[in-house]
């Protein structure tokens, strides 16, 4: 029997990713904060609900795609939340990026009504959300996995058990760290050959073939050299999402130079109210110390 999915939260990552559900044939129940945003996918064919406990009720694997650490807490625990209609036997699989340790949580508080939970972070962007090539971290359970793993592979193309509840989530901020540096890397590289009075787009040609070659200098460079700054995820989310690495790294006290600076100087970025921008409008910040514009 075909599960019946539950889908909360419908932003930049959420909607593509109830689309592909809908067309790879899962019966789909969905909520928004912004119940307008819940419009297109039920003209699709999924239906709409008034709540997080009202789409647990009616799904046999909920899925939430939410902004923060309060947010999933909000959707699931909360007034309304999944927790007060989920049955015994269901799958919550948190898709959002959160704290490892408020994954912890969440999983502990589903556990005692003998509910699962996999945490299952994404990254791909919004580009991945819609083409449903994310690739798909995940902590939890090995056999809860193989029962949601039909879901995930109508979304993402690399599905990967990382350990235990919480891993997905300490995968995700490994992967933002790596992002957030190739995004530097490629900020400081781009403005170099700018300020050099070099050809910028043939820089760009010659360099990401080699090793220097990124997905960030094949997907965002591009872009930079149009100046289209359009968001596939925004700088708010990334700052979010280095928040919570330098708290666990904290924790740990483990040092992070890189990172650290990375999220000092998008913190420019938020002073100048690019906040909406994608996340590799870091480059601005890189450009405004060198007083050059990177264009084709």
């Amino acid at each position: 029997m075909t599960e019946k999915i539950g889908l909360i939260g419908l932003g930049i990552m959420g909607k593509p990713m109830g689309k592909n559900l809908l067309q790879a044939g899962f019966p789909l129940t969905v909520w928004n904060r912004t119940a307008s945003r819940m419009d297109e996918l039920v003209a699709l064919g999924a239906k709409g609900a008034a709540s997080p406990q009202e789409v647990a009720e009616q799904s046999d694997i909920i899925i939430t795609m939410v902004s923060d650490s309060p947010d999933v807490q909000a959707v699931v625990l909360g007034d309304g939340g999944v927790i007060h209609g989920v049955r015994a036997g269901s799958v919550v699989v948190d898709m959002s990026t959160i704290s490892p340790q408020v994954t912890r949580e969440i999983a502990a508080a589903l556990k005692e009504k003998n509910v699962a939970m996999l945490d299952a972070p994404v990254s791909g962007g919004e580009k991945g959300a819609i083409e449903g090539t994310l690739s798909i971290m995940v902590g939890g359970d090995a056999a809860v996995l193989e029962r949601v793993r039909p879901v995930f592979d109508a979304m993402g193309k690399r599905i990967v058990h990382i350990g235990g509840n919480s891993m997905g989530q300490v995968c995700k901020l490994a992967n933002q760290i790596a992002v957030v540096l190739n995004n530097l890397a490629m900020s400081e590289a781009l403005v170099f050959a700018a300020k050099s009075g070099a050809d910028v787009s043939k820089v760009l040609e010659a360099i990401q073939a080699g090793a220097a070659g990124s997905w960030a200098l094949t997907n965002y460079a591009p872009k930079i050299l149009r100046r289209d700054f359009s968001p596939g995820f925004m700088v708010s989310l990334q700052q979010k999402d280095l928040n919570l690495v330098m708290e666990a790294s904290r924790e740990m006290n483990l040092a992070l130079p890189g990172t650290a600076l990375t999220y000092e100087l998008q913190k420019a970025l938020q002073a100048w109210d690019l906040e909406g921008e994608g996340n590799f409008a870091l480059v601005k910040v890189i450009e405004s110390m060198a007083g050059v514009q990177v264009a084709a």
